[in-house]
């Protein structure tokens, strides 16, 4: 997801356009694909990820968005759009745990420049109507990546992790509202002696807790910093 103005760091320049079709999509883009090459990093030997490079699909419908790490800042393409932000310019990174019902472990990264422009990367991409696949690996190696280059290049970016203290807030008042609820309906299956009901509840109960719980908490609100990136917000 892009939310950004149109000059966000060269939307219409087909330099950054070329050089990540040359590492995404195997495009004979000649002296550029060489150069490309050798700017990101190599891929780890072990998993044959490339820490420097990640692309995925936040919808069957349309182009895989892309990302690239290069000696001078981020590249990427969202849609028809495309920029390279130096990673001086990033001013915040904001990770999170976003589950959904196709995937129960997805993470997300959420990038702002300084001219508001802000770019979203997902850890797992669509690959057919009833697949969401993870791409763990790669997402975390890619994440580390960025933020080691950030980090080099002096960057004082604002690290954030976790949902919005009032987003946050808010969860914590409803599940408090349900846990009420749920806790009076076991006591009055209990009172009545509804065994069944009663386990049912019992039941629910410890799966809501064990699914929202642990989203309430990785999201917790916090700041972090570039050598202590929360492992809990990483696949």
């Amino acid at each position: 997801m892009l939310s950004a103005s149109d000059d966000g760091g060269g939307a219409s320049n087909s330099g950054p356009n070329r050089r990540i079709d040359a590492l995404q999509g195997g495009v004979d883009c000649g002296n550029d694909a060489e150069s490309t090459e050798g700017r990101v990093a190599r891929a780890d030997p072990k998993t044959g990820v490339k820490p420097g490079a990640y692309a995925f699909k936040a919808s069957l419908i349309g182009a895989a968005q892309q990302f690239e790490l290069t000696d001078d800042g981020l590249l990427w393409r969202v849609g028809p759009k495309s920029g390279l932000w130096p990673y001086a310019s990033i001013k915040q990174v904001r990770l999170s745990f976003r589950p959904v019902s196709m995937q129960s472990q997805r993470y997300r990264a959420d990038l702002e420049d300084n001219n508001g422009a802000r770019v979203r990367i997902l850890s797992t991409t669509w690959q057919t109507v009833a697949l969401m696949a993870p791409q763990n690996d790669a997402y975390r190696a890619f994440i580390l990546e960025l933020h080691r280059r950030m980090l080099a290049a002096g960057s004082r970016a604002e690290l954030i992790g976790g949902l919005r203290p009032a987003i946050h807030t808010a969860a914590l008042v409803i599940v408090a509202l349900v846990a009420a609820a749920m806790t009076g309906l076991l006591a009055r299956a209990v009172a009545t002696g509804s065994w069944p009901g009663a386990l049912f509840i019992a039941g629910f109960a410890a799966l809501f807790g064990w699914q929202i719980g642990g989203f309430i908490r990785r999201n917790r609100p916090r700041r972090y910093d570039f050598d202590d990136v929360p492992k809990d917000l990483l696949p």
